[in-house]
């Protein structure tokens, strides 16, 4: 079947090609009347308009590239999600590709290598340090999303404020009358591929938090994980439940984190939070539904998608002084696992 052109469009609604191309492309001004007759052509003959040719005439592709560490954790499925989301209301395409933290994949991608032509990219960085940056030779628009690298001077970044978030966490466990405060999700000094920047942010806020509250500081409740993934919570957990005195709060640096302590309070036959409170942070969907519900802190995932993305496009400022930092919202979400209410929003 031949491709409908906006000539055939213009032909059966009787105006010219112009008038035709900018209903298309919502341009100019024209008459209500016209413009019905214009769409009523449109979808009587089924037009579909050429994107590729549109965006050959542009000088781009119409594809960003995203690259995410895990796309099996929820949190960066549901980044990725709100990406994909965004780039379509732009009239983008994403393609999407996994790093697994793994420095040689986020610099080749990082410089374009076995990649097809793109307008832009988007990347939640663990491995780079600011050297692979400073020397890159690839000239498509970047945008960093998650961890921090410092010195990357010019890098877009879009970001919560990691510190804040984990002392609203904190003080939550705190206002709810809970005196021996754990934290899960330190980086284990031997492990380099642990998320660094986003953990030592989240322990500093915890920290701040308990000094607010008059609370101690207390080195054996801090649980060191390797990753920020539910073993790694159900292990820490179980390590600090063998404490002389063990927690009756928790603070896990992530959703998945906080799950797998659920689990190990479980297997010890304790409850959350009659025993210990836990608290994460990410607002996955799991946590929405696990029994009990996971109280957490809520990133606005969609406006850090759709701030990566203008960004991207030139179509967002950053501050005139200091890193450039886009930094987004966050809300506490209290649920049964700290004492809220039940049920599955």
């Amino acid at each position: 079947m031949a491709r409908i052109r906006l000539q055939d469009v213009a032909e059966r609604a009787g105006v010219s090609i112009k008038t035709v191309s900018n209903v298309v492309n919502n341009k100019g001004a024209i008459t209500a009347q016209t413009r019905a007759r214009v769409e009523e052509a449109l979808a009587e003959l089924q037009y579909r308009p050429n994107v590729a040719a549109r965006h050959l005439r542009r000088g781009n592709s119409g594809m960003i590239a995203v690259a995410l560490p895990e796309i099996t954790q929820p949190y960066f499925a549901e980044i990725a999600s709100e990406l994909v989301r965004a780039a379509k209301e732009r009239h983008l395409t994403v393609l999407l590709n996994q790093t697994d933290g793994l420095l040689e994949t986020e610099r080749a991608i990082c410089e374009g290598i076995d990649m097809p032509l793109m307008d832009g990219l988007i990347l939640s960085p663990l491995a780079l340090g600011p050297e692979d940056f400073l020397g890159r030779r690839d000239s498509t628009p970047l945008v960093l999303l998650g961890e921090h690298v410092d010195g990357t001077t010019g890098v877009p970044h879009v970001a919560i404020d990691n510190r804040a978030a984990a002392a609203a966490a904190t003080a939550h466990l705190a206002q709810t009358g809970r005196r021996r405060i754990a934290a899960i999700g330190a980086k284990r000094a031997e492990d380099d591929a642990a998320p660094a920047e986003t953990a030592e942010l989240r322990l500093e806020g915890f920290r701040e938090a308990l000094a607010a509250a008059g609370l101690p500081w207390r080195e054996d409740l801090v649980g060191t994980v390797a990753d920020f993934h539910r073993a790694d919570g159900a292990a820490a957990m179980h390590r600090l439940l063998d404490l002389p005195e063990p927690p009756d709060a928790v603070f896990c640096f992530n959703d998945l984190l906080g799950l797998g302590a659920l689990r190990a309070l479980r297997d010890r036959g304790l409850s959350a939070p009659e025993d210990v409170a836990v608290v994460g942070i990410d607002d996955i969907e799991e946590g929405r539904f696990s029994a009990p519900s996971l109280s957490t802190v809520a990133p606005d995932k969609r406006a850090i998608a759709e701030t990566a993305i203008d960004l991207l496009l030139g179509r967002r400022a950053l501050p005139e002084e200091g890193p450039p930092t886009a930094v987004v919202g966050h809300c506490l979400v209290v649920r049964e696992s700290t004492g809220g209410a039940g049920g599955t929003p």
